[in-house]
């Protein structure tokens, strides 16, 4: 066939065995799996996957850089503390690199992960952070310096002539390093501690992952694919509690030793072959994993009682052996295997020509997938505040997810969307993420069963408010919104798509997760935006106590409405801004919605405030939601405005006032059989024929059947 027997040429099978176990299969690529290969490496250029020549050599250049910076850096320390000027000319930093810059799949823009190795008597604490941070912080080409010394790794981030740096640091037990120095080698481990092998292992994985796969480009290409899959599907994020870059190279790497004469198109379409039926918690491993006299803990489940806790173990293949995926909880890898199978289904469809590699990395509609959401705004003075700030928060939003899959047994699952949101009309620095939330599917609901999680968002805001570096104006708003209430600056061109311009794979993640999203009830304003209580103030004092800090959230446009009190913000309190439409709104619509019991209640105080003589809450603009809950008499007034209308109030619950004035948070122990008890916070779930509902402890009844 001339050239293209010479274009479709088979490599030549592997001969040995990759990984602990023999592959699935040895077969080699038809000629169609080649064609598609080509178009998806075709595809992958169009995207913009790959860098430019220009910027590779910028790179490569910021890199020579960084390393005469610590070079000079240990020198200069060296002969400060009185070595010889032979040791001073010996002395020596040696710069490797890691990640996705190691493993050759960057991409333009990203960052460099970057490690310095240092001799013995220069230290992480002082040297690094200190007198090196200082050096950088001089310099004109160096900016965003950011220390993070208490990391799990620490690590100095900065941008070097507009490229991001992540630059971690080890003290190696030798008095000069070579130039040469053989990172793999186990002799770099002798007499240090945890943190340096932690960060000498990101080097040390990167290296053994690309000796144990058969061909080093199909991995890259695979790979570099797969990442992209799995940030437009919103699962790219090991912070979050989804997967890193390091992860996702992970489990490619095993697919590629299962198939190792597979080419990139085979390699995609079996990764989630495989994924789809993978049993978790079983471990993926690239190689056995190996014990040493070093005596490091290594990732064992027999002997590791904290290892049995892991949900989707991925195991690095340098010693000492860890999970890399330690983040992962119940929810997040529910919402992985969800996307494994939509993945598996595409990839099953572009086999039998029934679809393109487009159809394969459609962005994930995450705002038309629930009904509920959680809503956390971050805000600060400025940008360089809200980086730093963002920063904390972000690292602490998987405990989010962890905290209410504890305080409701599982009942209640999170989405964390890792995807960040600014609010362009903010006058202060802002940025927003989104947990979708519903209930455990396959579980069978008692009547009236709600999720009370005032007290876990009070224990994350606290845990949140007790960052080190916090100043003034650095505030956290979590707020519980509907899917109609998902504010507009998060949907490209500031729009909301259709309901009914879902893809079909969207489709299917729908019925995948067991979600029943069903259409939008329609209620006499369930178009219009609703308004936060108040407006985010970015300069406001830290106040003594962080738990007891008011979360009123940034304000949202509020439309025009022909009938006011159809439109009132309802519950911003100290823990969560809930955000529903009045009460006579909330009985027309909720009934097709779940109800998520968020935050109500605030500490009766000199700032409480009641409304004017003759006007009931909703109509009085000076008083303050929480206000709702801490007085009987304000719930009263507030609940009589209904009467007479389509409701009629039947009793209520002064243990719940009780509960709010003693500054206590009931959980889940008082929705035992199913009642909504006293802590019930928000509206409750409306039955399914709208005939009865729950409002903060007081039991209304429609009084025309649902008010159809």
């Amino acid at each position: 066939m001339g050239s293209s027997d010479q274009e479709f040429s088979t490599p030549p099978p592997a001969s040995r065995q990759y990984g602990i176990t023999k592959p699935i299969s040895t077969a080699g690529p038809s000629e169609t799996d080649f064609k598609r290969t080509i178009e998806l490496e075709e595809f992958l250029v169009d995207a913009g996957l790959h860098e430019i020549n220009e910027e590779a050599t910028k790179r490569e250049e910021v890199l020579g850089e960084i390393d005469k910076i610590v070079k000079s850096w240990v020198k200069q320390l060296t002969r400060q503390r009185g070595y010889s000027d032979q040791m001073v000319e010996e002395a020596n930093a040696v710069i490797f690199t890691f990640g996705s810059y190691r493993l050759g799949v960057h991409g333009p823009g990203a960052d460099i992960d970057t490690l310095c190795v240092g001799p013995s008597y220069v230290n992480r604490e002082e040297d690094f952070f200190i007198i090196l941070h200082d050096i950088l912080a001089e310099k004109e080409e160096v900016s965003e310096l950011q220390p993070v010394p208490d990391a799990h790794v620490p690590v100095m981030k900065f941008k070097f002539h507009g490229i991001s740096i992540d630059l971690l640091y080890a003290s190696i037990s030798r008095l000069v390093v070579p130039q040469d120095l053989d990172i793999s080698h186990g002799s770099v481990l002798y007499d240090v501690d945890e943190a340096t092998v932690r960060s000498l292992n990101g080097c040390r994985v990167a290296d053994q992952i690309l000796r144990l796969v058969p061909n080093i480009e199909n991995f890259r290409t695979a790979l570099r694919c797969l990442k992209f899959w799995a940030k437009r599907r919103g699962v790219y994020s090991n912070v979050t509690g989804f997967l890193g870059g390091v992860n996702w190279a992970l489990l490619v790497a095993r697919v590629c030793q299962l198939y190792p004469n597979a080419v990139p198109s085979m390699l995609v379409s079996r990764f989630f072959r495989v994924y789809t039926q993978w049993r978790w918690p079983n471990p993926v491993m690239l190689c056995a994993i190996e014990e040493d006299e070093l005596g490091f803990p290594v990732w064992d489940p027999r002997k590791n009682p904290r290892d049995r806790t892991h949900h989707m173990p991925i195991i690095t293949p340098a010693y000492p052996c860890m999970n890399s995926s330690y983040n992962v909880s119940t929810s997040t890898l529910r919402v992985m295997m969800e996307q494994f199978q939509i993945g598996n289904k595409i990839c099953e469809d572009i086999e039998l020509n029934k679809a393109g590699w487009g159809a394969l990395f459609e962005p994930y509609l995450f705002f038309e997938t629930y009904k509920n959401y959680l809503q956390v705004d971050i805000v600060a003075v400025d940008a360089e505040d809200l980086r730093l700030w963002k920063g904390w928060v972000e690292s602490r939003l998987r405990q989010l997810t962890l905290k209410i899959e504890r305080d409701t047994y599982g009942m209640l699952q999170c989405h964390p969307y890792p995807i960040e949101y600014e609010d362009p009309s903010k006058q202060c620095s802002h940025c927003a993420f989104f947990m979708g939330l519903q209930r455990k599917q396959g579980v069978k609901i008692q009547e009236g069963q709600q999720f009370d999680i005032r007290g876990t968002v009070d224990e994350f805001r606290h845990e949140v408010n007790m960052y080190m570096f916090w100043k003034p104006g650095m505030e956290l708003y979590v707020s519980h919104v509907r899917r109609k209430q998902i504010p507009s600056y998060v949907f490209p061109e500031g729009y909301k798509r259709p309901r009914w311009s879902r893809p079909i794979c969207q489709q299917l993640g729908d019925k995948t997760s067991g979600e029943d999203i069903g259409e939008e009830c329609e209620g006499g304003s369930s178009e219009r935006r609703l308004k936060r209580k108040g407006d985010a103030d970015c300069s406001g004092a830290r106040p003594n106590k962080p738990e007891k800090r008011a979360s009123i959230s940034p304000s949202h446009e509020k439309l025009p409405t022909t009938d006011q009190q159809d439109h009132e913000e309802v519950i911003v309190n100290d823990s969560v801004d809930v955000r529903a439409n009045s009460l006579k709104d909330s009985m027309a619509v909720q009934g097709a919605e779940d109800c998520v019991e968020s935050s109500c209640g605030n500490d009766k105080d000199e700032n409480t405030r009641k409304p004017p003589n003759g006007s009931s809450f909703l109509e009085c603009g000076e008083a303050s939601a929480g206000d709702l809950f801490c007085n009987s008499e304000m719930i009263k007034v507030d609940l009589e405005q209904f009467a007479g209308s389509n409701c009629t109030i039947v009793g209520g619950s002064q243990e719940l006032l009780d509960d709010d004035k003693q500054g206590t948070s009931p959980r889940m122990e008082h929705l035992k059989n199913g009642s909504a008890q006293n802590g019930v916070a928000d509206v409750s779930e409306v039955e399914s024929d709208f005939n009865s509902i729950n409002f903060c402890g007081w039991s209304v009844k429609l009084c025309n059947g649902g008010g159809k």
